[in-house]
């Protein structure tokens, strides 16, 4: 049936990867065999440029059921007046958000990369902070929470445009209020980033941003457990320009086999078990940072309440650091991501900290228990990063452990 063996090989490769380790990246996920199968229909051999109704190609009739069936279903999930499902990343909707109300050099404050914001926060060497005047707000240095009297004081100054409020690693909630409040004493527009929580707000085990921003773009594939792909929640006053933002003013034809993928994602957030499913994510993750706390390691801010901690290296040794962290447990089976730390010395090629997620074990079945054992294994790898014979004895470990909750049997 596939005659290029030498490429199928290689999925199969990948299939027995996610099976045999831990998947502890924050933004990952498993998704279902319904997701799968959606993502790999003959929708892929459509070109539908334009919207539902509105397309410069013809054929579209089925398609058209498709996009709408996953806009509706948008809407209904996060109680949104408007979705446009066509971005094809999160960073394709932040793009694609600020190119809607935003002029070049236009003010606008955003989380800091250091501090737990996104690149496309405004960071130098992105898009978004060489074409826009991004301010950087950040995190208390007594709690390394987000500091709302600062952000406030750096809005009074500099009148910005627009306010991004989200993180891509901050493991606090992130009180969609306070922002408003912000935005609305000097002018200004409010964007949240929920790419992360997404899966969270969906479960009801974090506050939906929705009613009080004007903009939301979201990622389907982290906690909302989708195909990879991006989305833009919006008022409908800005449906329009929001809407011609994406097309023609950013991308040509989207992915409708992946808009479809995206359709079944929103129906899988909506069912009642997913709710259980977000809760024990968070769960897991108060579970697994306890747990290294226990292990001799920091924990930013001090926990987590939501999908993900940051782990500060540093009291635990150091001299180690997240990359060379990062590439000892992934030799021991055990997959995860550097990450800067709130004030980190060190670049962010180098890193003094990890970032560690629980939605994708989570999905797997794995709980408390589970993450207890992860942490253990997690210590005695950097408690000898370069020791060949223990990453070997840990990775026989993970394997066992994984054997029990295997994603794609």
């Amino acid at each position: 049936m596939f005659p290029d063996s030498e490429l199928f090989a290689i999925i199969e490769a990948e299939r027995e990867r996610q099976n045999t380790t831990l998947q502890l990246i924050a933004s990952e996920n498993f998704v279902s065999r319904a997701v799968l199968a959606a993502t790999g229909s003959v929708l892929t051999n459509k070109y539908s440029e334009g919207y539902p109704g509105k397309r410069y190609y013809g054929g579209n009739s089925v398609i058209d059921q498709a996009e709408e069936l996953a806009l509706s279903r948008a809407c209904a999930l996060f109680g949104a007046e408007h979705a446009n499902v066509q971005p094809h990343s999160g960073s394709n909707a932040n793009l694609a958000a600020y190119l809607a109300v935003l002029e070049p050099g236009d003010t606008v404050l955003g989380m800091r990369l250091d501090q737990g914001g996104h690149l496309t926060h405004g960071s130098p060497v992105n898009v978004s902070g060489r074409w826009y005047h991004f301010v950087s707000y950040g995190v208390s240095p007594s709690d390394e929470r987000i500091d709302f009297e600062a952000l406030a004081d750096l809005a009074e100054l500099h009148r910005p445009k627009l306010i991004v409020a989200g993180a891509t690693a901050y493991s606090r909630i992130i009180e969609p209020e306070p922002f408003r409040r912000i935005a609305d004493s000097v002018g200004a527009l409010l964007m949240f980033d929920a790419a992360h929580i997404a899966g969270l707000v969906a479960g009801g085990v974090h506050p939906n941003p929705v009613p009080f921003s004007d903009i939301v773009t979201l990622t389907t594939h982290k906690t909302l457990r989708g195909p990879r792909g991006g989305c833009i929640l919006s008022t409908s006053a800005l449906a329009q320009v929001i809407d011609k933002t994406v097309f023609p003013g950013l991308q040509g034809g989207p992915l409708e086999h992946v808009i479809a993928a995206k359709a079944v994602a929103f129906y899988e957030a909506a069912q009642p078990e997913f709710a259980e499913y977000a809760a024990q994510i968070v769960r897991n993750a108060r579970a697994l940072a306890a747990a290294l706390a226990g292990e001799g390691f920091r924990i930013v801010s001090g926990g987590t309440d939501n999908h993900l901690m940051l782990v500060d290296l540093r009291t635990f040794d150091p001299d180690l650091t997240g990359k060379v962290a990062q590439e000892a447990l992934d030799l021991a089976g055990i997959t995860l991501n550097r990450n800067q730390i709130p004030g980190d010395p060190r670049s962010p090629f180098i890193t003094s900290g990890l970032r560690i997620g629980t939605a994708a074990v989570t999905t797997t079945g794995m709980r408390e228990r589970e993450m207890a054992e992860i942490a253990h294994l997690v210590r005695r790898v950097l408690a000898s990063p370069g020791d060949d014979r223990e990453r070997k004895a840990v990775r026989e470990e993970v394997a066992t452990l994984c054997s029990k909750f295997a994603p794609y049997p």
